[in-house]
């Protein structure tokens, strides 16, 4: 994690994490004020659609213990540095479903919460799946469930999926498939 970004912004750390850090970052606003923002600062993640041969999407039950629930979500997990990106990918597929890809393609890449946090999210398409043994870290309690489109679509609009990054990937992915995007 980088403490100065590229923009010239100043960062002073006032907590170090073992996965984020905690930053008071200067800022100079368009009228030439210097501004102080709370800023966390995150080495980046990735979010896996798995897709099935027949068009099921692999989805996982996570329990949240930050919210204190059950959340739908698409596997995905935190980089650690200096891993790039497809690897991660790979692995945390791996560790959260099971399931091994033939393929794993790039499918962008977004900002989580750019009002407070750093962290860059790259986005991958898992196809050409096998089906395996979980690898759970200590603190993980997943199951997993393959979806029809149309059952994940319905449970966006009725709130049951209500984890941001997954609703982002799923209806970009979704869109695209639909309407030819």
């Amino acid at each position: 994690m980088s403490s100065t970004p590229s923009m010239g912004f100043e960062d002073q750390i006032v907590y170090k994490g073992t996965r984020v850090d905690m930053a008071l970052r200067t800022v100079t606003s368009a009228s030439g004020k210097r501004l102080v923002r709370e800023v966390v600062l995150h080495p980046g993640a990735v979010i896996i659609l798995p897709v099935l041969q027949n068009g099921d999407i692999v989805m996982i039950r996570n329990l949240r213990h930050t919210v204190g629930q059950w959340l739908w979500e698409l596997a995905a997990g935190t980089l650690e540095p200096p891993e790039p990106p497809e690897l991660c990918a790979g692995r945390e597929l791996i560790e959260e479903t099971g399931y091994q890809a033939i393929d794993i393609k790039p499918f962008g890449w977004f900002y989580t919460s750019p009002g407070i946090l750093t962290e860059k999210m790259y986005a991958f398409i898992a196809t050409g799946l096998t089906p395996g043994p979980q690898a759970l870290e200590e603190n993980e309690t997943i199951t997993v469930q393959a979806m029809a489109p149309d059952k994940i679509l319905a449970m966006i609009a009725s709130n049951e999926i209500v984890d941001g990054k997954t609703i982002a990937v799923l209806l970009k992915y979704l869109i695209r498939n639909r309407v030819g995007v």
